[in-house]
C-alpha cells in the first residue's frame, strides 16, 4: 500500500497510543475502527502479528511503504543486528530530530517544517525530512524563520523539553547537537522490531 494510515485509526487497532495527537481517538474509543470495533479482539496469526508492527512502526514515524522497506533493506546490508540498526537509522531522520528537539508537537508538523526550509544543518538549508543526522551534526532555525510567531514561542518552550541524552540542546546559540547515535531503548519498548525483520525475511 502506497498511502499511510490515519494514526489513531492504527492506535485504536493496536489498543495503545502511538501517535504524537493530544487529542486521540483512543482516549474515548479504545477498541479498534470499523463496525465491530466494540466487539472482542481477534487473536491475530503470526504473520498477522509481522504485518501490525510492521504498520505500526510506519505509523509513528509516517513513512510509505517504499522508504520503509528501503531503511530496512539498508538496515541489512551493514550489521547482524538489522532490527536495532532499522531503529537507528528511522530515529536520525532529520523530521524525527526536529520533534525531538521540541520544534514541532508531531512528526507530521515536523515534516511540514523541514518541507518548508525552516531549518540549517551545520549551517546549511536543509529540506529533506530523510535526511540522516548524525554525531556532531546541529541543527538551527534559519534566521529569516526565528522572526516568525510560531518559531518565537517554540524556541522558548524548547528549553522546557527533557531532551534524550544523545541529543543536547544549547539555549544560548538556540541549536540542538546530536552527540551520539540515538539510544532506541525508549523506541523498543513501543516497536518489537524482531517481528518486522521476521515479515521482510520471507
Amino acid at each position: 500500500m502506497g498511502r499511510t494510515q490515519t494514526t489513531c485509526k492504527v492506535c485504536r487497532r493496536e489498543g495503545e497510543k502511538i501517535c504524537d495527537s493530544a487529542k486521540c481517538a483512543i482516549v474515548k474509543r479504545n477498541y479498534p475502527p470499523g463496525v465491530h470495533g466494540p466487539k472482542r479482539r481477534r487473536r491475530i496469526s503470526g504473520y498477522g502479528a509481522q504485518l501490525r508492527m510492521k504498520q505500526k512502526a510506519k505509523s509513528i514515524y509516517g513513512l510509505r511503504e517504499r522508504q520503509f522497506k528501503n531503511l530496512f533493506q539498508e538496515a541489512a546490508k551493514n550489521t547482524t543486528d538489522v532490527g536495532e540498526q532499522l531503529l537507528r537509522l528511522l530515529e536520525s531522520r532529520l523530521d524525527n530530530i526536529v520533534f525531538r528537539v521540541g520544534f514541532a508537537s508531531t512528526r507530521a508538523q515536523a515534516r511540514q517544517l523541514v518541507t518548508h526550509a525552516h531549518f540549517l544543518v551545520n549551517g546549511k538549508k536543509v529540506n529533506a525530512p530523510s535526511y540522516r543526522m548524525k554525531p556532531n551534526d546541529e541543527i538551527e532555525v534559519k534566521e529569516s524563520s526565528k522572526s516568525k510567531f510560531y518559531f518565537k514561542e517554540s524556541i522558548s518552550l524548547v528549553q522546557k523539553v527533557k531532551h534524550p541524552d544523545w541529543l543536547v540542546w544549547n539555549g544560548k546559540s538556540a541549536r540542538a547537537k546530536l552527540v551520539a547515535p540515538p539510544d532506541i531503548e525508549d523506541v523498543k519498548r513501543m516497536i518489537d522490531s524482531k517481528f518486522i525483520v521476521e515479515y521482510y525475511s520471507k
